[in-house]
């Protein structure tokens, strides 16, 4: 039987990285990378080495290891995931912050998350802000209950969930912050043949001919739910600060600004009411 560091050298060597390679095998052990370092001269028995063959041949394939796993790391959460949802990026994780920048911890203040997905960024506000309340809202059914069952495995009591289409489940209600990292990517993007793109829900990431069509509908339907000095706080692509910033401003929207990435682009805009 196969020694584990030659199996994960070989499997290594198939996917070109090593990271890919030690997560899969982590997971059909159940076990922590720390296990790994003590570990390298065990021997597999054939059914823990058949199981790992099988998730690298589907990684190899291309499928995203979040897919394989079913499980992502996003703050300080590990949320489920699943071709239903977008896989949380680290990227998004500016917006949390830009967010909580807005929000007093003492607070009791409404919070509104605009195609939660996995429910990555409701959560994290919600867990770090546990007296806000936190609003949920997606399209897909199915992406809510995956967002849900996240919200129970974390603990966290404080975020409801609707189902619906951008604002529209709010009816009249007003609130003081809304988040969102909706669609995007133009429609003609070369970037949707490639890589984990290939795997994801296409309605959560094109927004039309310039990436910009649900944006646009996001930043026109917000002004009527912020109350007074209310934030829109939206990711965007790397080359859409600029017409971002533009439409905020054009909508009336105050403190217009765009934050940059650890990779220093353009990535969060927002504006105040």
């Amino acid at each position: 039987m196969p020694e584990l560091g030659n199996v994960l050298a070989a499997a290594t060597a198939r996917l070109g990285e090593r990271v890919d390679a030690e997560v899969l095998l982590l997971h059909v052990l159940g076990k922590p990378r720390s296990w790994l370092f003590s570990h390298a001269d065990d021997v597999l028995d054939s059914d823990v080495t058949r199981a790992f063959d099988s998730l690298v041949e589907r990684r190899a394939r291309g499928e995203p290891v979040a897919y394989i796993t079913g499980s992502c790391g996003f703050w300080s959460l590990l949320l489920e995931v699943t071709p239903a949802t977008l896989i949380p990026r680290p990227e998004t994780e500016l917006l949390v912050e830009l967010a909580l920048a807005r929000l007093p911890r003492d607070g009791a203040y409404r919070v509104v998350d605009l195609g939660t997905g996995s429910g990555a960024v409701a959560l994290a506000i919600a867990s770090e802000r546990p007296q806000a309340q936190v609003i949920a809202i997606d399209a897909s059914a199915d992406a809510l209950a995956v967002a849900r069952g996240n919200a129970r495995k974390n603990g966290i009591g404080n975020v409801s969930f609707r189902c619906g289409d951008w604002l529209s489940p709010l009816g009249d209600e007003r609130v003081e912050l809304i988040v969102s990292n909706p669609p995007y990517i133009e429609s003609d993007d070369p970037h949707l043949d490639r890589g984990d793109l290939r795997f994801e829900p296409l309605a959560a990431l094109v927004s039309g001919g310039d990436g910009l069509d649900d944006i646009r509908r996001i930043i026109d339907g917000a002004c009527r739910h912020l109350r007074p000095q209310g934030w829109l706080l939206l990711e965007h692509g790397w080359q859409q600060g600029d017409a971002v910033r533009a439409l905020l401003r054009n909508a009336g929207y105050a403190e217009v600004f765009t934050a940059e990435d650890l990779e220093r682009r353009d990535r969060i805009s927002g504006g105040c009411r």
